[in-house]
């Protein structure tokens, strides 16, 4: 079942992101750095969404590709003089190129079997990060030092973190455009032959190789242009920030939030890091947060197949036409 992204969709997005622009000037600093990790991990939702919506394929090592993207925007940051930007797109490159690799498992198997394969490499990607940590301006390749001394070069007009924040924005905005319109141009199309049946798919000549190594490595790249985002906001990054187990809890949450709609990712994102912190600022362990997050799975489930954000979208059609009935 492809995404919907029309003008009335569109005109959401905005919205809604007009909205989240005045944030920075209502939330303390503190809750302006909690926005920002939830929509950066929204962009790791979309990745899953893109994935497992257009082709019915599980993938469980986003979060990993995360942290590569944010590798190569700290190496990048210390080794040469590049913008900020010009360091997220390259950092998105090299992880969608890592998404085109682990897609390879894709074109044998799916279900159980690539779910196991795609979270074993999460975890070597865990090993590595552990083994070699993130570079933090030393020298050498990996560029890791005993006393971190680098900042990372935030963009000229986004060096505080409420416009950080802003630029945020603008970047998840500009990847949930990128992958919508991917829905009506070819890929989408061929993605969405393939869900349906592989054999018909080929038949009607469409290169399903290609189209599932298109598809993960565009999810590679908004996971890596997250990672890259978060190396900004946090300014160093930690290999345990990077656990293989937390990709199948961003999988889940992308089930909850709704990977049919670009809405379902960001509440997936919302709720991956907003909640746990409101539930510390209520005085309540965020542990709670995983047994909210089970019961919502179950709902979504169960009942809900298209997810909190479909949920919210047949509310508001429901209303809308009610409100026209009344009208007439």
């Amino acid at each position: 079942m492809p995404l919907r992204f029309d003008i009335k969709n569109t005109f959401t997005l905005v919205l809604v992101l007009a909205v989240i622009v005045l944030f920075p000037l209502l939330l303390s600093s503190l809750w302006v750095k909690v926005v920002t990790s939830a929509l950066i991990f929204s962009l790791a939702a979309l990745g899953v969404s893109v994935v497992f919506a257009q082709l019915g394929l599980i993938n469980l090592s986003q979060i990993a590709l995360v942290g590569v993207g944010g590798w190569v925007l700290l190496r990048l940051n210390y080794a040469t003089e590049l913008p900020f930007t010009v360091m997220l797109v390259l950092g998105g490159i090299v992880t969608a190129s890592i998404g085109a690799l682990l897609a390879l498992p894709a074109l044998r198997m799916r279900g159980l079997y690539l779910a196991l394969v795609t979270l074993m490499a999460a975890g070597a990607f865990q090993i590595l990060f552990n083994a070699f940590q993130f570079p933090n301006g030393g020298e050498g390749f990996w560029g890791v030092a005993q006393q971190s001394a680098g900042v990372v070069r935030r963009p000229a007009f986004a060096q505080s973190d409420a416009n950080y924040l802003r630029y945020v924005i603008s970047a998840v905005a500009i990847c949930i455009t990128v992958v919508g319109l991917h829905r009506y141009a070819a890929p989408g199309r061929a993605w969405a032959m393939t869900r349906q049946s592989e054999a018909n798919a080929m038949a009607a000549g469409v290169n399903v190789t290609f189209y599932k190594l298109w598809a993960f490595a565009l999810s590679g790249c908004v996971a890596g242009i997250a990672g890259g985002l978060l190396a900004g906001a946090l300014q160093q990054l930690d290999a345990r920030s990077f656990l293989a187990g937390d990709s199948i809890l961003l999988f889940a949450l992308a089930i909850v939030g709704g990977v049919y709609h670009w809405l379902g990712a960001i509440i997936a994102g919302l709720l991956f890091k907003l909640l746990p912190a409101l539930l510390n600022d209520f005085g309540l362990s965020a542990d709670i947060a995983m047994v909210i997050f089970g019961a919502a799975l179950l709902h979504a489930i169960m009942t809900a197949p298209q997810g909190i954000a479909g949920q919210l979208i047949g509310a508001i059609s429901s209303i809308g036409k009610k409100g026209s009935a009344t009208d007439d």
